[in-house]
């Protein structure tokens, strides 16, 4: 008999999210068993009491989730699992803290839709703000759009705050391959002036971009809001905004809301769940392969409309 498919999924916070269960439990996973309060000292002991009680065969048919709250501690989670594979044992793993790295790629993979698609450009050579910048969709967010070869700048309220976060992109995710600048919200209006990507990634219900600044922005091209909770992060974009020309724009820019992108960002989810199911060999997945999948998702829209 086969057995059933178990996800073991493992977070740093009190809670599972239930938004990830119930991505695992509709992607095809059985079994969705939580662990929480996880540290990290546990993650070896852990994934070696899911691999030995498996043959090889059915360790196919098991995967590990990891959650959290902190991008960081989430890579590192990941390192020592597959780290603590002894092949034959190994299964796959995939990281999504807080759903930052999907909800990241997913913004990150619309934007240079509409970059394409209404500028003929890309990515490439772009200066991108990445507002209230220090959180988790942020600091993937700018490391995703590093490594495609635009310069960003992590913008938070406290410089020293935002400059940490940069180096820590720089060096922990981006393998000091890239430069990610830091700067305070006080100089915003002055970074704006040259920006041509705005990504908006702070809490729910605070405007981070105002009508002014947006028509002070002479080049920018496309701004994107994570925030669905009224005021918008960006002045001029609702959730429903998909490629929507910003009103007070006066370099033509348009607007991605957040249900776009979370349309992306679901589809996404629930394309690298489904990818550790049907796995011949181990998958690692984090922010870099969600961001392969989102660009795949939106190009298979565009082929079949």
């Amino acid at each position: 008999m086969e057995k059933p498919f178990i996800l073991h999924m493992l977070t740093t916070a009190k809670n599972l999210s239930p938004f990830d269960v119930n991505m695992a439990v509709d992607a095809g996973w059985v079994s969705a068993i939580p662990y929480t309060n996880i540290e990290a000292s546990e993650v070896q002991g852990l994934v070696q009491d899911v691999i030995f009680s498996r043959s090889a065969k059915n360790l196919k048919r098991t995967s590990i989730f990891i959650g959290g709250r902190d991008t960081k501690q989430a890579m590192d989670m990941l390192r020592i699992a597959k780290h603590a594979m002894i092949p034959p044992f190994q299964v796959s793993i995939f990281a999504d803290p807080s759903g930052a790295f999907t909800t990241a790629a997913a913004m990150v993979a619309a934007v240079e839709h509409e970059l394409k698609q209404k500028f003929n450009t890309t990515l490439e050579g772009k200066n991108i703000l990445a507002l209230a910048g220090t959180g988790p969709v942020g600091q993937a967010a700018a490391v995703i759009a590093a490594k495609a070869g635009a310069n960003v700048r992590i913008i938070g309220r406290q410089l020293d705050k935002a400059q940490h976060i940069a180096d820590v992109c720089n060096c922990e995710f981006g393998e000091g391959k890239i430069t990610i600048l830091a700067g305070a919200d006080v100089d915003k209006a002055e970074y704006i002036k040259t920006t041509d990507v705005v990504f908006a990634t702070g809490a729910a219900g605070i405007e981070l971009l105002s009508a002014e600044l947006i028509a002070s922005a002479q080049q920018l091209k496309v701004a994107a809001d994570v925030n669905a909770v009224p005021p918008a992060g960006i002045a001029g974009i609702d959730a429903m905004s998909n490629g929507t020309p910003i009103t007070d724009s006066i370099s033509g820019a348009v607007g991605i809301g957040a249900l776009a992108i979370g349309n992306v960002k679901y589809q996404t989810q629930n394309l690298l769940l489904k990818q550790m199911i049907n796995c011949e060999k181990p998958l690692y997945l984090h922010f870099e392969h969600a961001f392969e999948v989102a660009r795949e998702y939106i190009k298979s829209t565009q082929k079949s409309s």
